[in-house]
């Protein structure tokens, strides 16, 4: 059954590869841009793959409420709440203020969102089949050093989306998370990039030069640099269907990864 589903962060990663595999596949999409410039290009893209007719590509920042409120008031079946944004290095140097934003734009700005969306269909009788969800990470079910504000702003959606689909249940709406691993989609890389415009070898504990060589390491292994076809192919099943798991982590050896830490968790030492 075709479904009409906004997506944020639709121009760019996992949201504008999903978007084009789910219009192929007869579904209806709103992408959506956080900048003008990315919204043209995306409709030259879509108009390029005469995926007009399945795929309307808006402009939705995040930071500007009118953007926000417009959204609400569009029609679809599914919200992904895909949009983000992440903020690496050690946590007992970042700035707070830095910390404070990453949860604006990972959390509290998706949150706004989502709110004014269910109340909306509650209000008017349209909840049920609908569904809302959100891209976490593999970083929302474990903290690895130097990127705990990044991946403690995903613990957070983790939280917030238990809580959704016992509150929600009543109603009908179902909430899915998307857990994916360390694919390279430029995502991480850039990321990576972004403790280098605070970081200060005059004033910083931590060296520039030991978390660059950490972040290369990691982006060198196997884990570090996976092809995303594979994660594309799930969300493009897993964010229309009506059925499936709450917490979808890809790929398996990541979930095997991820519940072999959360059993040592009981018994970690200080």
């Amino acid at each position: 059954m075709s479904k009409t589903i906004l997506i944020t962060g639709g121009g760019s990663g996992f949201g504008k590869a999903a978007a084009i595999g789910m219009a192929k596949n007869g579904h209806n999409i709103i992408a959506t841009c956080q900048v003008s410039p990315m919204v043209t290009a995306m409709r030259e893209e879509v108009a390029a793959l005469d995926l007009g007719k399945r795929i309307r590509v808006e402009r939705l920042d995040l930071t500007d409420p009118y953007d926000i409120k417009q959204a609400q008031g569009w029609d679809f079946d599914v919200l992904w709440n895909n949009a983000g944004q992440g903020e690496p290095g050690p946590v007992w140097e970042i700035p707070v203020d830095i910390v404070r934003r990453n949860f604006e734009t990972n959390v509290f700005l998706p949150l706004t969102l989502t709110q004014g969306v269910i109340q909306r269909w509650i209000r008017e009788g349209k909840h049920h089949g609908k569904k809302v969800v959100f891209t976490s990470s593999m970083g929302g079910l474990f903290t690895p050093a130097n990127w705990g504000t990044y991946v403690s702003t995903k613990h957070a959606l983790e939280s917030i989306a238990e809580a959704l689909q016992q509150e929600l249940a009543a109603y009908g709406i179902k909430i899915q998370t998307i857990n994916p691993g360390a694919y390279y989609t430029g995502y991480n890389e850039t990321m990576a990039d972004n403790p280098f415009r605070w970081m200060d070898d005059g004033k910083n504990f931590t060296k520039r030069a030991d978390l660059r060589k950490g972040f290369d390491d990691f982006f060198a292994t196997p884990e570090g640099k996976m092809d995303p076809t594979e994660m594309i192919d799930r969300m493009i099943e897993i964010v229309p269907s009506d059925t499936g798991k709450f917490r979808n982590v890809c790929p398996k050896v990541i979930e095997d990864m991820l519940k072999d830490h959360q059993l040592k968790a009981w018994e970690a030492q200080i």
